[in-house]
């Protein structure tokens, strides 16, 4: 198994609330509530620590509140490298529905100044240039908090690729596009949030795949474009592939997205073929989103889900980006 470094620039504690239907104006009352340390990076070493790999989780945390994050590392077996700094981490408030409707509430974070987040890099750097301790990849996954911009995930990216480290990220809006700018080894949009930096509506088979290919052509050596119950695209040196999962009834659409990204990196570093990695991840988000949480690959259904999740292989791609 590898060794991984997860990174959370702006980790939150989530408020998952699940209620009938949210009635605007009115009182709601709810069916369960749950408080848990979350944040994309977050969720995407739960799972990976879930499949055995050896996890650095990494970020900024506020210092007044991080007791349920240090629990939860304990539970998940990771190690926690996060810098504590002054202040709360915030809370992101999930509303679900029983329709599968999720109304996110988020707030912006603590505030990072420049000398933090300079020092904090400055740390990832010594990480990745010490051989017992330097990871075999890198996920960036999640929003940025106030004070850390675009341009310094960025420059944070191309820091950490100038060190030889496979870089992957999962973010949006203009965070998303700098970093496709920069060239990480992997993205992982959602059909919406690539759109923005398309220019166009991502809304068919055809114009998700000519997304793909271009971020190939950009730089991207493995492009992930996940679309919901469209399924999944992946476009990489590989080929373009796509993934139909198993029709689930949703709970929650909460961390299907990062479940989908770790999946994806536990077959790339592992080595499986092709059809068998995009099998395993996207049928191990299916499982995420008939619950509240990350995917569970030891559900007891789970190898019927990867029956169910169809896979076909679309063409070839060169190294131009273009069908061949």
């Amino acid at each position: 198994m590898a060794r991984i470094l997860t990174i959370s620039l702006n980790p939150a504690l989530d408020l998952a609330i699940g209620l009938p239907t949210l009635t605007l104006g009115e009182v709601n009352r709810t069916d369960a509530t749950q408080l848990s340390a979350a944040g994309k990076g977050v969720n995407v070493a739960r799972v990976l620590a879930t499949l055995g790999h050896d996890i650095v989780v990494s970020g900024f945390l506020g210092a007044d509140n991080d007791g349920p994050f240090r629990r939860a590392f304990e539970d998940m077996g990771v190690e926690d490298a996060f810098h504590r700094v002054p202040g709360e981490t915030r809370i992101n408030a999930k509303l679900a529905e029983h329709s599968g409707r999720v109304t996110d509430i988020n707030g912006p974070g603590l505030v990072i100044d420049a000398g933090t987040f300079n020092a904090y890099v400055n740390d990832l750097e010594a990480l990745a240039a010490d051989p017992s301790r330097r990871p075999d990849a890198v996920v960036i996954a999640g929003s940025l908090p106030p004070g850390i911009e675009a341009d310094d995930q960025a420059a944070l990216i191309a820091r950490l690729k100038a060190h030889g480290l496979p870089v992957w990220v999962d973010t949006s809006g203009p965070a998303l596009a700098r970093a496709i700018a920069a060239a990480p080894t992997a993205v992982k949009p959602n059909e919406l949030e690539l759109a923005e930096w398309a220019g166009e509506a991502l809304d068919s088979d055809a114009r998700r795949l000519a997304a793909g290919l271009r971020l190939h052509q950009a730089g991207i050596q493995e492009a992930l474009i996940s679309a919901g119950a469209d399924g999944v695209l992946w476009v990489s040196q590989r080929g373009a592939w796509h993934a139909t999962p198993p029709k689930m009834t949703v709970a929650s659409t909460v961390g299907a997205g990062d479940t989908l990204l770790a999946g994806m990196l536990h077959g790339v570093l592992e080595g499986h073929a092709p059809d068998a990695a995009l099998r395993f991840a996207t049928a191990l988000s299916a499982e995420a989103v008939r619950h509240v949480g990350v995917g569970n690959p030891h559900a007891d259904d789970f190898p019927h889900l990867q029956q169910q999740t169809r896979v076909r292989r679309l063409n070839d791609v060169d190294a131009g980006g273009a069908l061949a």
